[in-house]
């Protein structure tokens, strides 16, 4: 019996719930969990990080099958996700926090996250440059049981639902091949 073979991606694109719920449908994706990256307060709590003081950011860690879906791939959807030309803010969401940035696991994901923003900038999909951090993951943090799927568990969220509906028809539209189900 062989063992399936996985990668795993860290990436902040403003609130980690706009980033899980949409990816929770590509094919290949085998766990997504929302947490916390990149700041210097070990074991933050959301409360924490809400208040941009310790430098973290909402992030989620995707663990995925590179026979199914590519690093490369994974970030085109993410860049899809969110705005990469806003420093630090996403939509009405502001502060370091919601930043973008792409923590790698190794010197591949950064050469890959770095050729991936260089031909978006090349490609002017954006009129703005991209301001997404690329930086080694140090350590990653995992939020509270309550984030996990938060979307799903929580449909009468007024933020969530004026968010995350375009973000996951946007996914269905430009990546419905990779659905798991079209």
């Amino acid at each position: 019996m062989t063992q399936q073979k996985t990668e795993v991606a860290v990436l902040a694109g403003g609130c980690f719930w706009c980033i899980e719920a949409p990816l929770r449908e590509i094919r290949g994706i085998i766990s997504l969990e929302p947490g916390y990256a990149g700041g210097h307060v070990p074991d933050p709590t959301y409360e924490d990080v809400c208040t941009g003081r310790t430098g973290h950011a909402e992030v989620v860690r995707i663990e995925f099958d590179p026979d199914i879906l590519s690093y490369r791939d994974l970030l085109g959807m993410f860049f899809v996700l969110h705005d990469p030309t806003t420093l630090n803010r996403q939509g009405n969401d502001v502060g370091t926090q919601y930043r973008s940035a792409i923590f790698t696991l190794d010197d591949e994901q950064a050469r890959t996250a770095r050729q991936v923003c260089d031909e978006l900038s090349a490609a002017g999909t954006w009129p703005d440059p991209i301001v997404t951090q690329i930086v080694p993951l140090e350590h990653f943090y995992p939020a509270e049981t309550y984030h996990q799927d938060y979307f799903a568990k929580n449909p009468g969220n007024p933020f969530c639902n004026a968010v995350i509906p375009p973000k996951i028809a946007k996914i269905r539209k430009l990546f419905r091949e990779r659905l798991t189900s079209p």
